[in-house]
C-alpha cells in the first residue's frame, strides 16, 4: 500500500509544526485562546514574533549587558522558580544577595563594609527611589523635631535619568534640576549650591550621565557641601547615582574619590545589569551606615515563614539575577572586572578615533577618563553634509545597528548628538564593521540625498 494511503503515517506527514492548526492563523491578540497548543508549535509562534525585535547585541543604545557566559545561564535556569523574597525558604539565596551587598560596600569603600544596609532591587531606578526616600525621610524627621514645616522638601540633581523625575513626582518632592548649559553637560559645584536651602533633603550627582556619559564631578560637590555646612549649617546629604559608574570608576580609575571614602555620601546606586555584567534584573543600593536607612521604611513580615525584613519597593521577584551577579564577582574578581572595563574603555577610543578621521563629527565624549566607556558624537558646526544625525540613525538600521540620536535637554535642545556604549561583548571587531557601516551611510548620502527622517520619525534616546 502507498505510503500516504496508510492513516497513521499520512497523519504524521502533515502533522508539521507550520502546518499545525495552532500556526495557520494569526496570533490571538485580545482573547485567550479557547483551547491550547502543543507546547512545539506555541514555542514556534511566540520565537517567530521575537524575530521582529532587533538584536539585542547589535543594540548600543542600551547601557544594559546583552551577552552573558552559559554558566550564567544555567544558573538563572537553577533559580527560576526561586522567589528571593522568601529568605525562610530560599535563605542561601538571602545570604548570597548580603554577599553582595558587602561586597560592594567594600569596593566603595564603606566605613564598615561588613556591617553596613544594602540591598538587591530590580534595577538602579528603584535602587535610586529607595535612597530618594530614605533622605525625605531623614529629612522630615528632621524638621519635626525642630518644629519646622515639613511640607515643601526639594532634590538637587544635575541633568538625571528620569527615575529620578518619577521619584519626585510620585512623592511630592521639588525637582531642582540643573539644565545644560553650551558645552557644559553636567552639574557644578556653583549650580548645585545657589539650589540649597533648609528644605533640600539631598543632592544627586551622576557617575555616567545618560545624555553624554560624563561623570560629575562628586569630590567637588561634596566640598562645596561641607563648606555650606560650615557657613549656613545646611547639612545636607550626597547620594551618588552610579548606575553605571559604580560598575567602572573603581576599575578604572581606582583613585577617583566619589564614594564612601568622602564622608558627605550617603548612599549609592548602581546596575548590576550594566557595567556589572549580570543578566537584565538587578540593581543595588547601599547606604553609608545603617543610620542612614530610617528604621520605619523596614518592614517585617513573617507569612512566608520566618521574620523577614524588607525594604525595596518590589516584594515577589526572581532570584537569579542576585545569584548571576555574585556569580560574576567569583569568576572575574577585581583584575577580571579591570581587565573587561579597560578593554571596553580601550574599544571606545578606537572607535572614537574613526569618527575623527571622519572629518565631519564633533567627539563630545570617547570612554576616556571621567567618562562610560562609549562615545557621544554630533555633527561639526557649518559641517556641508546632506543629512541629519536621525537620518544617519535610520540608515544604520537598515544593517541591525540600533545607534540613538536625541536631542539634549533644556537650554541646548538645538543640539543633536548621536551614541554608542561600548559594553561587555561588543568587540573590537563589531566595533570595526560599526564604523564600516558608518562610513558607507554618509557615502550613501553623498550620492542621494537623506528625506530627512524628523526627531519624532527617528529613534528616541534611550536609555
Amino acid at each position: 500500500m502507498a505510503l500516504h494511503k496508510i492513516p497513521g503515517c499520512s497523519g504524521g506527514l502533515v502533522d508539521d509544526t507550520y502546518a499545525s492548526a495552532a500556526l495557520r492563523s494569526d496570533a490571538p491578540r485580545f482573547k485567550l485562546p479557547v483551547a491550547g497548543a502543543p507546547a512545539r508549535d506555541a514555542f514556534e509562534l511566540v520565537a517567530d514574533e521575537l524575530m521582529l525585535d532587533g538584536n539585542a547585541r547589535m543594540n548600543l543604545a542600551t547601557f544594559c549587558t546583552t551577552w552573558e557566559e552559559k554558566e550564567v545561564r544555567r544558573l538563572m535556569d537553577i533559580c527560576i522558580s526561586k522567589n528571593m523574597i522568601d529568605k525562610d525558604e530560599y535563605p542561601q539565596t538571602a545570604e548570597i544577595e548580603m554577599r553582595c551587598v558587602h561586597m560592594l560596600a567594600d569596593l566603595w569603600h564603606a566605613p564598615e563594609s561588613s556591617t553596613t544596609m544594602g540591598c538587591s532591587t530590580t534595577g538602579s531606578s528603584e535602587a535610586a527611589m529607595l535612597s530618594g526616600l530614605a533622605m525625605k525621610r531623614r529629612w522630615y524627621r528632621k524638621r519635626q523635631q525642630q518644629g519646622k514645616s515639613c511640607d515643601r522638601p526639594n532634590l538637587i540633581t544635575g541633568p538625571v535619568q528620569i527615575c529620578w523625575h518619577k521619584f519626585c513626582r510620585y512623592w511630592d518632592v521639588e525637582l531642582r534640576e540643573i539644565p545644560f548649559e553650551p558645552g557644559r553637560y553636567t552639574s557644578t559645584p556653583e549650580e548645585v549650591i545657589k539650589r540649597c536651602d533648609e528644605n533640600t533633603i539631598g543632592v544627586v550627582s551622576t557617575l555616567g550621565t545618560t545624555f553624554t556619559l560624563q561623570f560629575e564631578p562628586v569630590r567637588q560637590i561634596a566640598a562645596a557641601l561641607d563648606k555650606l555646612e560650615s557657613e549656613r549649617g545646611l547639612d545636607i546629604p550626597l547620594h551618588v547615582d552610579g548606575a553605571s559608574g559604580g560598575f567602572l570608576a573603581p576599575f578604572l580609575e581606582p583613585e577617583l574619590e566619589w564614594d564612601f571614602r568622602l564622608p558627605r555620601v550617603h548612599s549609592i546606586n548602581s546596575s548590576g545589569h550594566k557595567f556589572g555584567l549580570a543578566p537584565l534584573g538587578v540593581g543595588w543600593v547601599v547606604w553609608r551606615c545603617a543610620e542612614d536607612l530610617p528604621e520605619d521604611l523596614i518592614f517585617h513580615v513573617n507569612y512566608l515563614g520566618g521574620d523577614m525584613p524588607t525594604f525595596a519597593l518590589n516584594f515577589s521577584r526572581p532570584g537569579g539575577q542576585i545569584v548571576a551577579q555574585y556569580y560574576n564577582f567569583l569568576r572575574y574578581g577585581f583584575e577580571g572586572y579591570r581587565k573587561i572595563q579597560q578593554t571596553c574603555r580601550e574599544g571606545a577610543r578606537r572607535f572614537a578615533d574613526k569618527l575623527r578621521g571622519m572629518g565631519i563629527f564633533d567627539i563630545i565624549s570617547a570612554g576616556g577618563p571621567g567618562e562610560v566607556p562609549g562615545v557621544c558624537w554630533k555633527l561639526r558646526p557649518n559641517v556641508k553634509v546632506n543629512f541629519t544625525l536621525y537620518d544617519l540613525a535610520d540608515r544604520l538600521r537598515t544593517r541591525g545597528w540600533l545607534v540613538p540620536a536625541y536631542s539634549l535637554p533644556e537650554n541646548c535642545q538645538d543640539v543633536v548628538i548621536q551614541r554608542i556604549l561600548v559594553r561587555h561583548g561588543v568587540s573590537m571587531d563589531l566595533l570595526a564593521k560599526l564604523a564600516g557601516d558608518l562610513e558607507c551611510a554618509v557615502k550613501y548620502f553623498a550620492a542621494h540625498p537623506a528625506g530627512k527622517v524628523t526627531e519624532k520619525e527617528g529613534t528616541a534616546f534611550h536609555h
